[in-house]
């Protein structure tokens, strides 16, 4: 910590603004109810000009003080299609200088603090999202005594184009900058470099989980959560479907000039355009990690499988309906029929006693329902088991999964993608959160969840068994979790490798 932060911190009286002195300069925050926020600060310089579609280069320093009351700009992007909006929201800030990161910490924190830190990474199909949804407020957190950390990135093309002349998936490498700030200014804050966890949901576990593959992992952070993200990327070729398709309508090369030409609005309008002539269902071309690069070298599930990450604790999960946020909303889940399953099933070559199984523990489900059950299994459910399995016989990677399983009353979602977060923020009178789950969701199972996501960042130990040839899975439902070994085993064993 530096003598300045911690004079100017010693001399800030309880009601006043707290001032803390990082590298690049001194940053003025906001002090409510015995949490300091400092919102808006940057970790890297505005990804414009000459510095679009290029690595993230060090943030220029300012003199005086830099107000950091209100979140950053937020990534190019647009609202989610209509169906979905109504359940996941956009929050939109104008202005070029996106590469930013917030911290939480508590106001009465001693001037030689080393507290834990906790690191979030948004999610958002790597198209979406910000770390300003009220949702991912830090204070519930900071109330434990952790210093929260949330970061910005690059998203859509400027974060992931698969460009000719581009450094493959620049969003990682913001990610990676962003963590590397953290580890370099956190104690400014009263956070302990040493002991930084890293939380990720949905594409933010998956950039995660890139960078958890990497061998210098252990450089960024100590420990990690990882909330509903797919562990693997696609190849280069296959991953770049968007940015081709775009390039096609637009005219253009696709090359850094011919990208660069390119107002970041029209390029977010093309990719909306590109990617609504898919289906939840069919396909068609996404945002997707590309394996390539130094910011994914290979496939991370690989990776992983092979060793790459031990040494690092993890946490990691799913909710058990992930597929109904997609497929409820669009109808999908209500048009497929069971020919749609047979093909789908010999597409993907999943064996016919898999579905069997499925339909067999939920002897009333839909031709739609089974499907999304398998999606989720081939997505999710299986690379977990197979991640948490490949750990079991090192003794210093240690693992912990779970389901959450408690199923919302709004519009047939149920334990749907998304539904976990205003229980693991403790945030369940938010809007996003009564938006997608009701009015009522049940306390006692935020505070099982947050409970458990405190203690695996101050001990790295959530609470509950460490996985195991028995494969135990917390399952977190109203009665606020219980150990179940090794459910689905019948659905997930033979499941083809992705």
């Amino acid at each position: 910590m530096t003598d300045a932060a911690t004079e100017a911190r010693s001399a800030t009286p309880a009601s006043a603004s707290p001032v803390v002195t990082v590298s690049a300069g001194s940053i003025r925050g906001t002090r409510e109810g015995g949490i300091d926020r400092f919102l808006g600060i940057p970790y890297a310089a505005p990804p414009v000009g000459e510095l679009r579609f290029a690595p993230p280069a060090p943030p220029p320093a300012w003199d005086g003080e830099r107000d950091a009351s209100s979140f950053g700009p937020t990534a190019p992007q647009r609202p989610y299609a209509p169906a979905v909006a109504t359940y996941l929201s956009t929050v939109e800030v104008p202005g070029d200088e996106i590469l930013t990161v917030n911290v939480w910490t508590p106001s009465d924190r001693a001037p030689q603090a080393a507290l834990p830190v906790l690191v979030f990474v948004h999610g958002g199909a790597l198209t979406r999202g910000t770390a300003a949804l009220p949702t991912y407020d830090g204070e519930r957190f900071a109330r434990h005594g952790i210093v929260f950390v949330s970061i910005q990135y690059r998203l859509g093309q400027e974060g992931f184009a698969v460009l000719d002349d581009v450094p493959q998936n620049l969003g990682v490498l913001d990610q990676e900058a962003a963590l590397r700030w953290v580890r370099r200014e956190v104690a400014a804050f009263g956070g302990d470099p040493a002991r930084v966890t890293v939380m990720g949901h949905s594409a933010g576990a998956n950039t995660l989980t890139a960078l958890l593959a990497q061998p210098h992992a252990s450089e960024l952070f100590d420990r990690a959560i990882l909330q509903s993200g797919p562990l693997v990327a696609q190849p280069s070729k296959r991953a770049g479907r968007m940015t081709r398709e775009i390039a096609k309508r637009l005219k253009v090369a696709a090359t850094r000039a011919g990208f660069a030409a390119v107002p970041a609005a029209d390029l977010v309008a093309q990719q909306t355009a590109v990617a609504a002539g898919g289906s939840p269902l069919g396909g068609g071309p996404t945002v997707a990690l590309a394996i390539g690069g130094e910011a994914v070298p290979r496939n991370p599930l690989d990776a992983l499988l092979a060793g790459a990450g031990r040494g690092i604790p993890v946490l990691i999960g799913c909710t058990s309906e992930e597929y109904r946020l997609w497929l409820v909303p669009s109808g999908a889940v209500d048009k497929a029929t069971w020919l749609t399953v047979a093909a789908a099933r010999l597409a993907a070559r999943v064996p016919a006693r898999i579905v069997r199984a499925h339909r067999a523990r939920r002897p009333g489900a839909s031709a739609g329902e089974v499907i999304g059950e398998v999606v989720t299994d081939l997505l999710l459910r299986g690379p977990i088991t197979r991640f948490a399995d490949s750990r079991v016989s090192a003794a210093d990677s240690a693992t912990w999964v779970y389901e959450f399983r408690w199923r919302s009353p709004v519009d047939r979602l149920g334990a749907a993608h998304v539904m976990e977060l205003g229980f693991v923020f403790d945030r369940l009178g938010q809007p996003d959160a009564i938006g997608i789950g009701g009015p009522n969701g049940p306390q006692a199972l935020a505070d099982a969840m947050h409970g458990a996501w405190v203690s695996f960042v101050v001990s790295g130990d959530p609470g509950w068994e460490v996985w195991s040839p028995r494969r135990p899975v917390q399952a977190f439902d109203a009665d606020g979790g219980h150990i179940d070994y090794a459910p689905r085993q019948d659905e997930l064993d033979g499941l083809p490798e992705r």
